[in-house]
């Protein structure tokens, strides 16, 4: 069982729309900057390194839901957890909270799906990798209730949180 891993950034002001807004597509960098950071630093993985011997994952889904603007220069508080695995792909949750952890910005769920990097083709994940990905999903997250489930989740984890903050 592992927890979310989870790391701060600030929004840069390259990256806001006219109005000071995150845009919406680096929403999606962040989010992966901040995955390759985690499995860097808490797992020492290096994805040019799988790279390098013929390995791969390729994102070939994304289900986002954008809850609250980031804005420029706004530090936020990115989470990232491995929660399913098949043979040939891995589904990564990653959460953006404001810096505090209060407000939900934006909920992603990324389907990677394994390829040989010399054919371009979809393969199985390897039983060394297949055992290293069991070990680090996390069992915080019922991905079969599905992106939707799990978002009411989130957002009432946020509600109760506030609720017993308040009654203190």
């Amino acid at each position: 069982m592992t927890t979310p891993l989870q790391s701060f950034y600030i929004i840069r002001f390259n990256d806001c729309d006219p109005y000071g807004h995150l845009n919406n597509a680096r929403y999606l960098d962040y989010m992966l900057n901040a995955r390759e950071d985690h499995l860097r630093e808490a797992y020492r993985m290096s994805l040019s390194d799988f790279a390098k011997q013929g390995v791969g994952w390729v994102t070939t889904r994304n289900e986002i839901q954008y809850l609250r603007p980031a804005f420029y220069n706004e530090k936020v508080c990115i989470q990232s957890a491995l929660i399913e695995t098949t043979e040939t792909e891995l589904i990564v949750e990653m959460v953006m909270y404001d810096e505090s952890r209060q407000q939900l910005k934006a909920l992603l769920w990324v389907t990677f799906t394994h390829i040989n990097i010399k054919t371009g083709r979809r393969e199985t994940h390897g039983q060394d990798i297949l055992k290293f990905l069991t070990g680090i999903k996390t069992d915080h997250v019922d991905f079969s209730l599905g992106f939707k489930a799990r978002l009411t989740d989130l957002l009432n984890q946020l509600k109760e949180s506030s609720n017993s903050a308040g009654l203190s």
